[in-house]
């Protein structure tokens, strides 16, 4: 895999530990669209290596990889990291009204009253609240804020967000980075 392609792809998930003797492993999705993952869809590994899913159960967070049958086999893959592309996400993935890819949210400038707060780090889900992992501008880190805080990436917190020229307007954030 070239160094070029392999920064074009997205850490989706890390499988974790095996569970039970048939080759069941725990499943940790790091990713905004959980559909994405489904019998039969394949995924890159830190591996290098290219696994398809055989079973997966989102609601217990286990699947279990083709071809993996045995607790010794599944264990070599405790802590790999599966990948994929923006264009595959966008692929599979269906957007709502108000709904976003959060690599189109990454490094996008966030404002508030005309004033620039910082730009997104990158987008975290704590719970089921996803935040906007934000990188203090430095102008407010000088006047003693903060280096970096959370934003909640929902109303009414949310104002705006323009993904193609990359700003984010929201309410409440200086008040979230002055408490911070």
């Amino acid at each position: 895999m070239s160094k070029q392609y392999k920064e074009q792809l997205l850490h989706i998930a890390t499988i974790g530990k095996s569970v039970g003797i048939h080759g069941d492993m725990k499943f940790h999705d790091k990713s905004d669209f959980p559909e994405q993952f489904f019998d039969g869809v394949s995924f890159f590994t830190n591996l290098n290596k290219e696994i398809t899913l055989e079973d997966v159960d989102l609601d217990r967070g286990l699947i279990r990889i083709k071809g993996i049958a045995s607790i010794e086999d599944a264990k070599k893959y405790t802590n790999v990291k599966l990948f994929t592309t923006q264009d595959e996400t966008r692929k599979n993935c269906h957007l709502e009204e108000g709904e976003f890819f959060w690599f189109d949210i990454d490094d996008c400038e966030v404002f508030e009253n005309g004033v620039r707060l910082g730009h997104v780090h990158e987008v975290e889900r704590i719970a089921i609240t996803n935040y906007l992992a934000m990188i203090t501008d430095e102008s407010l880190v000088e006047k003693g804020f903060s280096k970096k805080f959370l934003i909640p990436f929902e109303e009414p917190f949310r104002v705006s967000v323009d993904v193609k020229n990359k700003i984010i307007i929201v309410n409440g954030g200086m008040d979230i980075l002055e408490a911070s």
